[in-house]
């Protein structure tokens, strides 16, 4: 159990490297396991759910040559069924990416998954998977929630899948479905929401030469498609480097995040509408995004949050800041997170003196001073880092409990924040 300590922060200043995309870092990893030969992947992210993407590849039968800077991945010329358990961790992406995967295997798969299944629901999914020809269905492996899949292939067809629960059950489709028998067409009995991953599923298919044409409300996969092993570099995360962009806001800092490439698909480029809107000036480079501080008050927001959800946390805090009341709307999916990410975010900016009402679709925020306190981030790594950026600009200390869940999606984040001037307690936490 690691606490860290974050002290107020007058000024930040520097350069610091955004962290490679864990969501790129999945997709082109199960892409290249699918794939016919090896593919390279360069500065991938080293975190706890891109760990769990690579032991469930591996257990269904793709080989890894892992080096600090590049992966080497060997597709699995056929899947095979595991005959252990695939710890899927508490990654939610790996699961729903991996249930309709291991339908493609020869034999039974059990994917384990550390945390609730009610809380990272998988029920649309499978059911889907029963439309087009595969069965599965969640049990329990001892005490862990477990999606045991019958492996042998998927027929392909029709199917109906919700877009507003999870885009990851439409983007673990993408990713069998080319391997059916047949075409599949999913049709999408709601909006689909956080519809840029979905966009980065199908970038990265496109790369490996399988086709998925996306229309408003359905989606057309032809079947017995072949992967192709290709090479691939991660792009940095604009969803990790939102919590840096606002450590510098908050702060009225000027701050340099590179590995940013704004031409990536990535819908958490949102951040930069955001604080344009609140008043941070700063500027786009071709590698870089610069954040100017400039002395002036944050004004309040009205944010859609249905295709960001991840950026709630860090919006929030920076409403906090704001001189006004802020309101986001659109988040309801944040209830099926890691946590309840509505209430964590209410309960733990409370304590720190924020004025914050939550409803069944979002937050109200009213500018407030913050004051240090002990932070539990509920095992969610974005309110562990959405607290840290916001104890920044408040009065005394703040303890983060538990700070190791960072390690989920950006274990380095810590060490960075110091990397700008943060005065920092404690925080190595990468590996």
């Amino acid at each position: 159990m690691a606490d860290v300590v974050v002290k107020p922060t007058v000024r930040l200043s520097g350069e610091v490297s955004a962290p490679p995309s864990k969501s790129y870092t999945q997709r082109i990893v199960i892409a290249a396991a699918l794939s016919h030969g090896v593919s390279k992947v360069s500065k991938p992210l080293y975190s706890e759910d891109t760990e769990a993407t690579l032991r469930a590849v591996t257990a269904l039968g793709a080989k890894v040559k892992a080096a600090r800077d590049c992966w080497a991945i060997q597709g699995a010329e056929s899947l095979r069924a595991s005959k252990e358990p695939i710890d899927c961790g508490e990654s939610g992406a790996t699961l729903r990416f991996m249930v309709p995967i291991a339908a493609l295997a020869d034999g039974t798969s059990k994917l384990t998954f550390q945390g609730s299944i009610a809380r990272r629901p998988v029920e649309p999914l499978i059911e889907s998977l029963k439309d087009l020809g595969a069965e599965a269905y969640v049990g329990k492996l001892g005490a862990r929630d477990t999606v045991i899949v019958s492996g042998g292939g998927i027929e392909g067809g029709k199917t109906s899948i919700p877009g507003d629960v999870s885009s990851q059950f439409i983007s673990g489709l993408m990713f069998a479905c080319p391997l059916a028998k047949t075409e599949t067409v999913i049709k999408l009995s709601s909006p689909l929401e956080s519809v840029d991953y979905v966009k980065m599923t199908q970038a990265v298919l496109s790369q490996h030469a399988v086709e998925v044409a996306l229309g408003g409300e359905k989606i057309v996969i032809p079947g017995n498609q072949i992967y192709k092993a290709t090479d691939a570099c991660v792009p940095g995360d604009f969803s990790s480097a939102a919590f840096l962009m606002a450590a510098a806001a908050i702060t009225q800092s000027n701050v340099i995040v590179t590995n940013l490439d704004y031409e990536t698909v990535q819908g958490d480029k949102a951040i930069l509408t955001v604080l344009k809107r609140m008043g941070v000036e700063g500027r786009v480079c071709r590698d870089s995004v610069q954040i100017e501080g400039h002395g002036k008050p944050l004004k309040p927001i009205e944010l859609d949050a249905r295709h960001v959800p991840d950026l709630v946390p860090i919006i929030a805090v920076l409403g906090c800041y704001a001189n006004g009341t802020s309101k986001i709307t659109g988040a309801r999916r944040l209830r099926l997170k890691e946590s309840d990410r509505l209430v964590s975010i209410t309960e733990e900016l409370g304590k720190m003196g924020a004025q914050v009402a939550i409803n069944e679709d979002g937050l109200t925020i009213n500018g407030a001073s913050l004051h240090g306190t002990n932070v539990n981030p509920h095992n969610d790594h974005r309110i562990a880092m959405a607290a840290a950026v916001a104890a920044l600009g408040a009065k005394g200390e703040t303890t983060i409990k538990h700070a190791e869940c960072i390690r989920k999606s950006y274990p380095q984040f810590f060490t960075h924040l110091k990397q700008i001037g943060a005065d920092v307690v404690g925080g190595k936490l990468d590996r």
